[in-house]
């Protein structure tokens, strides 16, 4: 293969919700992840990802109230401490994008691509943020209960390369534009794979690709059942298989293990690497 360098970044997962699939909600209080955050950055992490509502299968949807105070208040925590990294808001809602930026962050990172609210492409036009598009088949309360695709790499690289070009047409400069295929989000286990074994296709689109496999369901599905907590090997897994197709961004919830396994692989794969 050709010679990688170290270009990804790591984008550390701070759930300020009390009902996430991953970490039982044990960072809800606006305290608690304001520390969360200051240890990934640490870590490794260039980016926290704060979210407000969680977009697990089953989940509810969360009042723009709701969302905003619990998330604000960990943004700029985060910016009173000093945190060493940049703030990512994961949410559906251009008031919480708004509110986030006005906080402190600097990207939206939106699993519906612009696309829940009505207003979604305005408000980031005129927003000096840069932007994720993420694909997902379906509404989070509903999305595995039948996903479908002919053929998902093909269909999910059309979808985000449409949504591209409606965030240009809307005004959003393109250079501020990140694509993540969406793991997980109306997918079959077969599906996951088959978007993780052709990821590189992603590259195509010109933007950089964001992976988010961390401690997903199709993990358990291959390996024991095993609970959220017990993903790790499998989440490092998705990781490697990402860098080895030029992905960019790890959304990842294990910062540190993820930033060593990055680097022992960047070491091994670059014939010039020097310590």
């Amino acid at each position: 293969m050709s010679e990688k360098t170290a270009s990804y970044k790591i984008m550390g997962v701070v759930n300020a919700t009390p009902d996430s699939f991953s970490d039982g909600g044990q960072f809800s209080d606006a305290q608690a992840a304001v520390a969360h955050g200051l240890k990934l950055a640490e870590e490794g992490a260039e980016i926290l990802d704060i979210g407000g509502e969680s977009t697990r299968p089953g989940a509810d949807l969360v009042s723009v109230q709701d969302e905003i105070a619990r998330t604000v208040p960990v943004i700029e925590g985060l910016a009173r401490e000093g945190a060493k990294a940049a703030i990512s808001i994961d949410t559906r809602k251009p008031d919480v994008a708004r509110a986030a930026m006005e906080a402190g962050a600097a990207i939206w990172n939106d699993v519906t691509a612009l696309s829940f609210a009505p207003n979604s492409l305005d408000c980031a036009a005129s927003l000096s943020c840069d932007i994720v598009l993420m694909h997902a088949q379906g509404d989070p309360k509903t999305m595995q209960d039948d996903p479908h695709y002919d053929d998902v790499v093909e269909e999910v690289y059309a979808y985000l390369a449409g949504r591209i070009e409606a965030c240009v047409k809307a005004g959003v400069s393109e250079d501020r534009l990140i694509v993540d295929p969406g793991i997980g989000f109306g997918k079959t286990l077969e599906h996951n794979l088959l978007l993780l074994r052709d990821l590189g296709r992603f590259c195509a689109l010109g933007r950089p690709v964001l992976l988010g496999a961390s401690r997903k369901r199709f993990i358990a599905a291959l390996d024991r059942k095993s609970p959220a907590d017990q993903r790790l090997g499998g989440s490092l897994a998705a990781v490697l298989a990402g860098f080895r197709q030029s992905a960019s961004i790890f959304r990842v919830h294990d910062v540190a293990a993820t930033r060593q396994a990055l680097t022992v692989a960047n070491a091994i794969e670059n014939p010039h690497f020097s310590r």
